[in-house]
């Protein structure tokens, strides 16, 4: 291109371009991660190219439910979230902390010293974005940061995608957070295919994300392009897999604590804390410590837990939430309620992934429902 475009501009590239745009990633030293084919799901992990992409396959999800499927077109982005999201590289589910040496009398403390590259995201969607925003405001955004998310989150480079394809789960246009991208990205890409024309409608969001599209195969966006892309994105807001009414929300599960709902979701619930796993924007750990046998070294470590694990609560009098029902609760009052107490927002960016990789299918958007429709006007 002649000349570099100015953020919120939108020009187009096609499958050689997107080729340029991750090979220019690694030319700066970005470690490029992106979604690939795994264990019969797409997951993010390395990739070295357009190669490495799902092209031409999808999903199907429900409750409890999710299976890779052909799809009938050579698309690279035409599925909806994995099991998987962007917190597994930013807030990893084990982090050494330190560890210590003991030598005769005395030890030493060695702090863990991570050599971590820029991580340069591709494929992350508008949820996505929301959910990395919304760890940005738990991890940095107060007086007390965590200095190893900041690591991994300066420098970031994100390559998001506008979907063309709304899971069985998803509820995004509900929390406000899709299907379209927003903010908080270097470039979006909104995948046009049209026979065999096979295009990215591409926005800049910063000025790196400028610079490097200069480099790039690409032409400015016409008002037809941009039409097509709009149209793509419109589609999947319109078919969306479930929908949640928002309206009222926060005081509605904070007036019904001791809905009936809870009983019964409790006989359901396995407390098997699948849904914090999955979850973009759960945030809780415990601290680990162990020692060899030998009593010579020890070690400090940092593990993802969850609020449905017994010991999470566990005070010298015994657990705080010792049943089912109670940690069921905690866990959907918080994301959907007190989250706003504590950071001025819901805790729910609406990826639906709670309710594809809960075993017995338990679905977010059916419990507020029910209370909704069974609570006292």
């Amino acid at each position: 291109m002649p000349q570099i475009m100015q953020m919120g501009e939108h020009a187009v590239i096609g499958l050689d371009g997107l080729e340029a745009l991750l090979a220019g990633l690694k030319r700066r030293d970005y470690r490029l991660i992106g979604p690939t084919l795994r264990d019969q799901a797409i997951v993010y992990d390395d990739i070295g190219g357009t190669a490495d992409l799902p092209q031409g396959f999808g999903d199907e999800q429900d409750g409890g439910r999710y299976r890779l499927v052909r799809r009938g077109d050579a698309r690279l982005f035409g599925y909806a979230v994995g099991p998987q999201s962007w917190k597994h590289y930013l807030h990893p589910p084990m982090l050494s902390l330190w560890r210590a040496e003991r030598h005769g009398q005395s030890f030493d403390i060695i702090e863990s010293e991570e050599i971590l590259p820029r991580f340069a995201f591709l494929g992350v969607r508008a949820c996505e974005l929301n959910a990395i925003a919304l760890q940005d405001r738990v991890f940095l955004g107060d007086e007390y940061v965590d200095l190893h998310y900041r690591r991994r989150r300066d420098g970031a480079f994100i390559v998001a995608v506008n979907c063309s394809h709304a899971g069985g789960t998803c509820f995004c246009v509900s929390m406000k957070t899709g299907p379209k991208v927003a903010a908080g990205f270097d470039l979006a890409l909104t995948e046009v295919l049209v026979g065999d024309a096979h295009s990215f409608v591409v926005e800049i969001g910063s000025a790196e994300g400028a610079e490097l599209l200069a480099e790039l195969p690409a032409r400015k966006a016409s008002a037809e392009d941009l039409a097509a892309a709009a149209a793509i994105v419109a589609g999947t807001a319109a078919n969306m897999g479930r929908d949640m009414e928002t309206e009222g929300l926060q005081d509605l599960l904070a007036r019904n604590l001791d809905h009936k709902l809870w009983d019964d979701v409790a006989q359901r619930c396995l407390t098997c804390a699948n849904c914090t796993m999955v979850c973009p924007t759960c945030f809780c750990t415990s601290v680990e410590d162990a020692s060899d046998l030998a009593a010579e070294t020890a070690e400090r470590k940092r593990r993802w837990d969850s609020c449905f694990t017994m010991d999470f609560s566990h005070l010298p009098g015994g657990s705080v939430r010792n049943s089912a029902k109670s940690r069921y609760r905690q866990w959907m009052t918080h994301k959907l309620s007190t989250w706003f107490d504590q950071f001025g927002t819901s805790g729910c960016v609406g990826c639906g992934r709670c309710i594809t990789w809960c075993p017995v299918g338990i679905d977010i958007t059916e419990e507020v429902r029910a209370i909704r429709d069974d609570a006292p006007k």
